[in-house]
């Protein structure tokens, strides 16, 4: 899996490289998530604020209409705040029903983020559970152990033609994380430079610990916030991946990697 160009069939896209909220309101980062190409199946994965932006600057342009499926990690608006301007471009204003979307529960519960008349435009809106398996078209992916974040929120595993990954999504440390995320590539959002106690958001040192214990062949630190871009995230990736004998990359706002 190589960081090039992005006419291949199967790569990731990413559309934003922001975490926590001053990162995201001052769009220091980008913040529109992940797009996803596998076979014929195109996937988005946590359209932030300006997703629909993003997607139209991207070069080549990436088209909303010929997504098959969104994904929300959980509810919060760094990760789902484009999620109904998505949904209608993906249905093409609700005239064309088509695609599913994937979200924890309480992204629909009694404070929905996704409005009332966006509902009925895709063909399902189907509740994600933990360690639960789903499938469209030519993309699967299973979801891992509830995180310890404020709401609902699942990391995810998936394969791209042969390749393994693993995105770990905001969460508190726990040494149980990497029970799940045994994977080659292993995307981690890193929001902070150093652990900081009562908030639920991995540093830098503790995304080295996880990346030691599982040895993927390949980390991609994103979701970066204020301590981290402070810290200069390609400059302790590169340290990183000294200390650790592993290829660890720091993402930026349009990287593409093929698979």
């Amino acid at each position: 899996m190589a960081g090039v160009r992005q006419e291949k069939v199967n790569y990731i896209k990413f559309l934003g490289t922001a975490g926590a909220r001053f990162v995201m309101i001052k769009q220091l980062r980008a913040s529109g998530g992940l797009w996803i190409s596998c076979g014929r199946t195109n996937i988005l994965i946590d359209p932030g604020p300006g997703s629909i932006v993003r997607c139209a600057s991207s070069r080549p342009k990436l088209d909303p209409g010929k997504l098959d499926a969104i994904i929300l990690t959980h509810r919060h608006l760094d990760h789902a705040n484009d999620i109904n301007v998505m949904i209608e471009a993906m249905t093409e204003g609700g005239f064309k029903k088509r695609g599913v979307v994937f979200c924890p529960f309480d992204a629909v519960g009694d404070d929905s983020v996704i409005l009332r008349h966006t509902t009925n435009f895709p063909e399902k809106i189907q509740i994600i559970k933990a360690n639960q398996s789903y499938q469209i078209g030519d993309f699967s992916f299973t979801t891992s152990m509830r995180h310890i974040h404020p709401c609902e929120t699942y990391g995810l595993k998936f394969k791209i033609d042969k390749t393994s990954v693993g995105l770990i999504t905001d969460t508190r440390y726990f040494p149980e994380l990497a029970d799940f995320y045994k994977t080659d590539i292993l995307i981690i959002a890193v929001v902070f430079y150093e652990p900081r106690q009562g908030i639920d958001h991995l540093s830098l040192k503790e995304a080295g610990i996880i990346i030691d214990k599982l040895k993927p062949k390949k980390a991609v630190l994103t979701h970066f916030g204020m301590t981290m871009l402070k810290a200069k995230p390609l400059l302790q990736a590169e340290k990183l991946s000294r200390a650790l004998s592993i290829e660890v990359i720091s993402a930026y706002d349009g990287m593409s990697l093929n698979c």
